[in-house]
C-alpha cells in the first residue's frame, strides 16, 4: 500500500460512468480490487444519484452482492448503512415544488421522472423512459402526476434524447425558486436533476462518516459526473475518471483511467492495495 493513502478507511464509487463500463456492467478486475480492498478493512460504498433500493437491487447482476458496506443514493439525500441499521431519506423536495419545476419545462420534449422506492414514477410513457428503465433495470410506472405530487418526492429528474440536453440546461438556469438546486445538476448524457439545495453527495459521505467513526478525509472518493465534483473536492482523497467531466477532473488530486479500462481497480491496486 502507498504509505500517502494509509490513512484511508472509506472508498465510495460513484456507479454511471464510474464503476459501471459503457456497458453498464462491473468488470471482474474492478469486482477482485474491491473484494481486497475489504479484506484489508477498508469499508467499500456507493455513492450514486440512483434511488437506493433500486441500486440494492442490481448487487447481483453487477457481481457486487455482499461487497457494499454503505450506500448513499439520491445524490446524497438517502443513506443505507445495514450494519447500522440506518435507512434514513432527508429533505425530499416538496410535490408542489416539483409541479412548478414541471409546469416550468413543459414545453420540452423531457419527461419528469421520479425514483422512489425502486421504482420510477412517471407521468406518461415513451421512449426515453423505456430506455432509462432498460439501462437502470429500474422498472417504471406511469401515475396521475397531479395527485402523486400531493407527497413530497426524493427528487424530480427529467429524461430525453441527448440532443435536447442544451435547451433543458438553458431552460433550468430559468426556473427562480430559492428551495430548488437547479444549477449544474446534468448528471448523464439524457439526465438532468432537481434535488433540494442542502441534498449533495458530500452530505451524504459526511453523514456515512459519522455513523462510522472517521472523518471526511479518510475517504477515497471515485467519480465522473458534475454531480460528483462536491465529493471529489471534498473527501480526502478524490479520484475523477479519465471520463470525467472538466469541472470533475479539475477538482480532482488524481485522474484515473476511464470507466471502460478497469480505472477504479487500477487506483485500487496502485495506491491502496
Amino acid at each position: 500500500m502507498d504509505t500517502t493513502f494509509s490513512h484511508i478507511k472509506a472508498v465510495f464509487c460513484d456507479i454511471d460512468g464510474t464503476l459501471l463500463t459503457s456497458q453498464h456492467t462491473v468488470s471482474p478486475r474492478t469486482v477482485a480490487a474491491i473484494r481486497a480492498l475489504r479484506e484489508r478493512g477498508v469499508l467499500f460504498g456507493l455513492c450514486t444519484g440512483r434511488d437506493a433500493h433500486a441500486t440494492e437491487a442490481m448487487y447481483e447482476l453487477w457481481g457486487i452482492e455482499g461487497l457494499v458496506d454503505v450506500l448513499v443514493g439520491c445524490g446524497g439525500a438517502e443513506v443505507i448503512d445495514r450494519a447500522h441499521d440506518i435507512n434514513e431519506l432527508s429533505y425530499p423536495l416538496p410535490g408542489e415544488t416539483i409541479a412548478r419545476i414541471c409546469k416550468h419545462m413543459a414545453d420540452l420534449p423531457a419527461t419528469p421522472v421520479c425514483p422512489r422506492d425502486g421504482v420510477f414514477y412517471v407521468p406518461e410513457s415513451n421512449a426515453c423512459v423505456e430506455h432509462l428503465s432498460r439501462v437502470d433495470g429500474v422498472p417504471y410506472q406511469v401515475v396521475d402526476f397531479a395527485e402523486f405530487l400531493h407527497e413530497p418526492q426524493p427528487k424530480v429528474m427529467f429524461t430525453m434524447a441527448p440532443e435536447v440536453m442544451p435547451q433543458v440546461i438553458e431552460r433550468a438556469s430559468t426556473f427562480a425558486d430559492n428551495t430548488v438546486k437547479a444549477a449544474a445538476l446534468q448528471t448523464t448524457q439524457r439526465l438532468y436533476e432537481f434535488m433540494d439545495p442542502r441534498v449533495s453527495k458530500t452530505r451524504g459521505l459526511v453523514r456515512v462518516a459519522e455513523l462510522n467513526d472517521m472523518e471526511l478525509q479518510d475517504i477515497c472518493v471515485f467519480g465522473d459526473a458534475d454531480n460528483d465534483t462536491c465529493m471529489v473536492a471534498d473527501a480526502g482523497v478524490g479520484v475523477a475518471m479519465a471520463n470525467g467531466s472538466d469541472a470533475t477532473r479539475a477538482a480532482a488530486d488524481f485522474v484515473a483511467a476511464s470507466n471502460d479500462e478497469d480505472g477504479i481497480a487500477i487506483f485500487i491496486e496502485e495506491h491502496l492495495l
